[in-house]
């Protein structure tokens, strides 16, 4: 008998293999589909998981066509920044699903051009924001946006090149660290006035083929370094902010297009809510969704609207939280100690990412924890934070 599913059998192409992506491929082998995991380096953690892997330099363009003729997947999956995105346009032209679209994968790869649809296209409120290319031009920034400013590179992820001005001596050690964590072959900042908030969410919104666009309960999270370390799904916030950012998150991915799950950061004013930065996948605060406070996960979500299945409603079941378990130290070989005490604790869970190296500050894993609805998430997030501390990262 001939299967007319159309969805089964499909063949992935993964571009980036961290964590994020390890739990898609998961999450997409237990639906039947094919995964070539891509990186940089070999045994990242989606490799360990694909039915498939390549390692190449995903800023080469040519390399990229190389691998898509190799393979000739039906979608391509983006999951880091630092690809060469111009080429997605042809792979579209070629047949080929870039997911969510070629323009929101090669837009918002890179700060410049999602800020720029937002603010000057959309008129959704954001931070005052200048661009700059050298020290220089960054001093003139500073000026005109005012100190406070936060400045990142147009192309990273985790936080990595970000840093805050506080006064003027900061500007070039500002400038350094931007370009020394700078993903890719573009050497430009955005210098953001600071923004007075009194917190930040992500909100998870899922674009679908012919379908309504639907959202997640909002997701809190806290930052050092740029980089999340705690997460807490539902994040309290009022039904105005809440519309406000839905709102916008519409737009922002209806001006982008195609079909998938999008990580909508804003920041909660006294003035209202302000757009932050876009990711067009799964977003390393939603692994809050790992603890099993939705019906379905981050990344089966994802899935499931790449694949066109239907998705009838989201539902929150349960309250949770995410803490992160960092390196302290660089290794050639990781190991974890402590795992025991976390596997005793009732309601809480971790995931282990499997890097083969560590870094200070690398995430090499998550600790989940969740409760009913009724428990206040303050006591269940610092319930994650301080499970997360007993488990420790040795070289």
């Amino acid at each position: 008998m001939q299967n007319n599913n159309t969805t089964m059998n499909k063949k992935i192409l993964l571009l980036g293999s961290g964590e994020l992506g390890k739990e898609f491929v998961i999450a997409a082998q237990r639906i039947g589909q094919t995964i070539i995991a891509v990186d940089s380096y070999e045994k990242a953690p989606a490799m360990q998981v694909a039915h498939e892997f390549e390692v190449i330099n995903m800023l080469d363009g040519a390399e990229l066509d190389r691998i898509i003729a190799k393979h000739q997947p039906d979608f391509i999956v983006p999951e880091i920044e630092a690809i060469r995105t111009e080429r997605f346009y042809d792979y579209e032209k070629q047949g080929i699903t870039v997911v969510p679209s070629a323009k929101a994968a090669n837009f918002t790869m890179n700060r410049k051009a999602i800020r720029d649809l937002a603010s000057k296209e959309l008129g959704l409120r954001t931070a005052n924001y200048r661009y700059a290319t050298s020290s220089e031009e960054l001093q003139k920034a500073v000026t005109e946006v005012g100190i406070p400013c936060v400045v990142k590179p147009l192309m990273s992820s985790s936080g990595k090149g970000q840093s805050t001005i506080k006064s003027e001596k900061d500007i070039t050690k500002a400038w350094n660290y931007a370009v020394e964590g700078s993903r890719g072959d573009m050497v430009e900042v955005i210098v953001e006035a600071f923004v007075n908030f009194n917190s930040e969410i992500t909100l998870l919104t899922v674009t679908q083929n012919n379908n309504p666009t639907l959202f997640c309960a909002p997701i809190g999270h806290r930052q050092e370094r740029g980089d999340y370390q705690e997460s807490w799904q539902p994040a309290k916030v009022s039904d105005k902010d809440l519309f406000e950012a839905q709102d916008m998150a519409e737009k922002v991915t209806e001006a982008l297009g195609g079909a998938g799950l999008f990580g909508v950061e804003f920041f909660l004013t006294d003035e209202g809510v302000y757009f932050s930065e876009l990711s067009p996948r799964p977003h390393d605060t939603g692994m809050v969704t790992l603890a099993n406070t939705q019906n379905f996960n981050e990344f089966e979500l994802h899935l499931r609207a790449i694949l066109s299945l239907p998705i009838p409603q989201i539902t929150l079941e349960k309250k949770g939280a995410s803490a992160v378990i960092l390196a302290t130290e660089n290794s050639n070989n990781p190991s974890f100690s402590g795992i025991e005490k976390v596997a005793s604790l009732p309601k809480t869970d971790f995931r282990l990412f499997g890097k083969p190296t560590s870094r200070p500050y690398r995430r090499m894993g998550v600790v989940l924890a969740n409760d009913t609805l009724e428990t206040p998430i303050e006591e269940i997030t610092e319930r994650a934070k301080e499970t997360a501390k007993l488990i420790q990262v040795n070289s």
